[in-house]
């Protein structure tokens, strides 16, 4: 499996979802995310599993999942596609 991201770190501070991810530092509003994690407890908020190919974070006790992609906005097109312009 191909590792897509590597997730080094995950902490909340106040009512911020912090994140170190491929190196880089990013913090999230937990308002402009995720209702469930900005309304959970912080034993609820600690209990997370990272997928193995660091494409996103579960909350188990929530069953809330957020990619990293999207919180960072990557979007990825699929194979193959080719985008023509109308002429």
């Amino acid at each position: 499996m191909n590792k897509i991201h590597t997730i080094d770190r995950v902490s909340f501070e106040g009512d911020d979802l912090c994140l170190k991810v491929d190196g880089a530092s990013h913090r999230f509003k937990l308002a402009d995310i995720s209702d469930r994690l900005r309304s959970a407890t912080p034993a609820e908020r600690e209990r997370f599993e990272l997928s193995p190919s660091g494409y996103g974070i579960h909350w188990p006790l929530l069953d809330e999942d957020l990619s990293i992609d999207g919180l960072l906005g990557i979007t990825h097109a699929p194979a193959g596609f080719k985008h023509k312009l109308a002429m």
